[in-house]
C-alpha cells in the first residue's frame, strides 16, 4: 500500500495542474500568438548597447502613461494654459508626474540618438536593414517635433516664443507650410491644433513606427556584431552564437524600464520641470531646449530659414547613409570614411551648441 501510495499520489496531482495550465495558455496562445515572442537572439543582442532600442521605448511608455494623466488637467486654450500647467505644478503628486513626463522625453530624446548612434556604429542600417534605419529616422524627428509641440504647450514665454517660430518657419514654406499658420481653421487655436498633434497624431504615428520596427527586426533578425563571426550570409551572426528566447530579452528591458523609471522619479523631484510667466508679445529673451541648440546657432548666422535647411540637411544625411555607404564592411575601423564623416559631423554640432550657450539671446521673429 504505501509503494501504490508512492507511485501514484505524486502522479495524481502535478500533471493534472500542469495540463489545466497547459490548456489555459494554449488558448490564450492560439488566438494572440505571445508563443512567437520567443525566437532565439543572438548573445549579443542582450548587451547593454544592443537594447538602448528598448530602453527607448520604455521611455515612449511613460510619456504615454504620464501624458494620460496630464491632459486631465491641461486646458489647451490660450488664456488657461499656463496657469493651468501651474496648478498642476503646484501639487505635489502633479509635479512629479508632470516631472517624469518632462525627464522621459529627455531620455527618450538620448536614447533614440544613442540608439542610431551604436546601429550606425555597428553598421546595422546596411542590407538588409535599409528601410528599418529609415524607420527608426522618422521616429527620431517626430521626437523632436513632439518635444517641440511640448515646449509650446507649456504657454509661457519660452512657448511662446517657439509658436513665433512655428508660424514663421510655416510661412517660409509657402503652401506646404499651411498647417501652421494661424488661419488654417478659424474655429480651432494653433494651441489646440498643436496640443492634438502633441497628444495624438505624433503619438500615434510613433506607435505605428514602433510596431513596424520590432516586426522588422524579427523579420530581418538582430544584426551581426561586427567583431564577432558572421554566418554564410554576412548580413546574419553565426549559427555557432549562443542564443537566449526574446522574452528573455524583454525581461531584461523591464528590469531597465524599471531603472530608468526611478532615475527619472529622482531627476523629477531634484530637477522638477520649469514653467516660466505668462508671454508678452513683442520680445525674445529665451533660449530653447538643448537638441535646439545648433540651429539656433545657424539662425544666429544666417537668420530663420537656417533653421528649416539646417535640420532638413541633418535628417536627409541620415536618411540617404545605407544608400551611399555601400562598404559592406562593419567594424568600425575598416569603414575610415564613414566614421570620418560621423566623427566631423559630431563636432559641428557640438561646436554649434556650445556658441549658442555663450550667445546672448538675439531677436529673430517680427512677433
Amino acid at each position: 500500500m504505501p509503494a501504490e501510495i508512492a507511485d501514484t499520489a505524486p502522479v495524481s496531482a502535478n500533471p493534472e495542474t500542469r495540463t489545466w495550465t497547459r490548456k489555459a495558455w494554449g488558448v490564450i496562445d492560439e488566438r494572440m500568438g505571445i508563443s512567437a515572442l520567443a525566437y532565439p537572439v543572438p548573445e549579443h543582442g542582450n548587451r547593454f548597447a544592443w537594447t538602448l532600442g528598448g530602453i527607448t521605448a520604455v521611455s515612449f511608455v511613460l510619456l504615454i502613461a504620464s501624458g494620460i494623466v496630464l491632459a486631465q488637467f491641461y486646458a489647451p486654450r490660450p488664456e488657461l494654459a499656463n496657469q493651468s500647467i501651474r496648478n498642476v505644478q503646484s501639487n505635489d503628486w502633479g509635479g512629479l508626474v508632470r516631472g517624469i513626463h518632462f525627464w522621459a522625453a529627455q531620455a527618450m530624446y538620448v536614447g533614440a540618438l544613442l540608439h542610431l548612434s551604436r546601429v550606425f556604429f555597428t553598421g546595422s542600417y546596411k542590407k538588409p536593414r535599409e528601410g528599418n534605419w529609415l524607420v527608426g529616422v522618422a521616429m527620431f524627428a517626430l521626437v523632436t517635433f513632439s518635444i517641440f509641440t511640448g515646449t509650446v504647450l507649456k504657454w509661457d514665454q519660452e512657448g511662446f516664443e517657439a509658436l513665433g517660430h512655428n508660424i514663421e518657419i510655416g510661412n517660409l514654406l509657402g503652401g506646404l507650410g499651411f498647417w501652421f499658420s494661424p488661419n488654417f481653421s478659424g474655429q480651432l487655436s494653433i494651441l489646440l491644433r498643436l496640443y492634438g498633434a502633441h497628444v495624438v497624431i505624433i503619438p500615434g504615428i510613433i506607435l505605428v513606427l514602433v510596431i513596424l520596427h520590432f516586426l522588422l527586426v524579427k523579420r530581418h533578425h538582430m544584426s551581426p556584431h561586427p567583431s564577432l563571426p558572421v554566418g554564410v550570409l554576412v548580413e546574419q551572426a553565426a549559427a555557432a552564437e549562443p542564443t537566449q528566447p526574446f522574452t528573455r530579452h524583454l525581461r531584461r528591458l523591464v528590469a531597465f524600464g524599471i531603472a530608468l523609471t526611478g532615475i527619472l522619479g529622482i531627476l523629477a523631484v531634484l530637477l522638477p520641470a520649469a514653467i516660466g510667466s505668462s508671454p508678452v508679445a513683442g520680445i525674445e529673451i529665451t533660449k530653447p531646449l538643448w537638441m535646439f541648440w545648433w540651429p539656433f546657432t545657424l539662425e544666429n548666422w544666417f537668420g530663420l530659414p537656417a533653421i528649416v535647411w539646417g535640420e532638413a540637411a541633418f535628417f536627409a544625411i541620415l536618411a540617404i547613409l545605407p544608400f551611399v555607404d555601400r562598404n559592406k564592411k562593419r567594424e568600425w575601423r575598416q569603414r575610415p570614411v564613414a566614421i570620418t564623416l560621423a566623427a566631423v559631423l559630431l563636432v559641428v554640432l557640438v561646436a554649434l551648441s556650445i556658441i549658442m550657450i555663450l550667445t546672448p539671446a538675439k531677436n529673430h521673429l517680427g512677433m
